[in-house]
């Protein structure tokens, strides 16, 4: 099952994707009334399987041919972050082996952890403002993990059964700031630093994590294209180191690195960062395609 976030009355509200469209699911509740139905994503997440079973099963006795007034165009949706208010934004870097060669870095030895704040938070072709204060805009496809049971202190044989699903993320990154200091943050953390989904993406439905195609396009122009199998630390290894010292709790998001390919990794005098006017499209094999375009602050 793929869920949506979409605006509606400047409030987030839940879709379900279906081929024929994205089921808007409070106004079929409005046609067909059940109980116990969330219309909202975070409530689903909180719920886990019991609630999302009441949802699948709902959607299932729905009409979801293209002419009904609940299903909506995916091309007209006001589209939200697919997860919409995380207690925490978990970060790793240096997860990928080539991304770290290219930067001429050594691998971790442990998993390099920060954080983002959901001030960064946007959606699917929501366009996104290069801030004033930087001149280094740079991309980095990554594979989304959304905690779906609360985890302390867990293995890693037990790490991936805490997982609600995974969606597609962009990490963007201001490099001429995140290197200010030995602390990221200053450079992770503009608004709308990090787009997430389109969908947020049920984990049984995309099965092992550690074995996806990611790419990023930018202006049509393939610039990273790679798999997480090249991941340095897999998603369960890192939802257990994480484990280890602070609880997980259910809606808690991971964005667990960027392979080879971004700007940073090219020669100086090769660096053309994002400006103005570009359109950015990350995508991950069973997760789907998001696309930004970027604007002057």
């Amino acid at each position: 099952m793929k869920l949506v976030t979409f605006m509606k009355d400047n409030s987030p509200s839940l879709g379900v994707k279906v081929e024929e469209g994205i089921i808007d699911v409070a106004s079929a509740l409005s046609s067909l009334p059940m109980q116990h139905v969330p219309t909202e994503v975070m409530d689903v997440i909180n719920g886990g399987y019991k609630t999302l079973s009441v949802l699948r099963n709902y959607i299932s006795t729905l009409d979801t041919s293209s002419d009904s007034s609940y299903v909506l165009n995916d091309k007209e949706l006001d589209w939200g972050p697919c997860v919409t208010n995380p207690s925490k934004i978990i970060c790793i870097g240096l997860n990928y082996r080539k991304h770290a060669e290219e930067t001429n870095a050594a691998y971790p030895e442990t998993p390099i952890l920060f954080n983002k704040y959901n001030n960064t938070l946007t959606g699917n072709f929501c366009d996104i403002a290069v801030p004033k204060v930087t001149k280094q805009l740079d991309y980095e496809v990554e594979l989304g993990i959304v905690i779906g049971k609360s985890a302390k202190d867990i293995s890693k044989e037990n790490a991936l059964h805490h997982v609600f699903g995974y969606f597609t993320a962009n990490d963007l990154s201001a490099r001429d700031l995140q290197f200010r200091t030995n602390q990221w943050l200053l450079g992770k953390t503009c608004d709308g630093f990090s787009p997430i989904g389109p969908y947020l993406v049920i984990a049984d439905d995309v099965g092992n994590p550690n074995n996806l195609s990611l790419k990023t396009t930018v202006n049509g122009e393939v610039r990273q294209n790679s798999n997480t199998s090249d991941m340095i630390f897999y998603c369960d290894e890192i939802i257990s180191y994480i484990s280890q010292y602070m609880t997980l709790n259910p809606g808690d998001v991971i964005l667990s690195g960027t392979p080879e390919g971004v700007v940073l990794g090219l020669p100086e005098e090769e660096r053309v960062y994002l400006q103005p006017g570009d359109e950015v499209t990350v995508e991950i094999e069973k997760l789907g395609k998001l696309t930004n375009t970027f604007v002057s602050e």
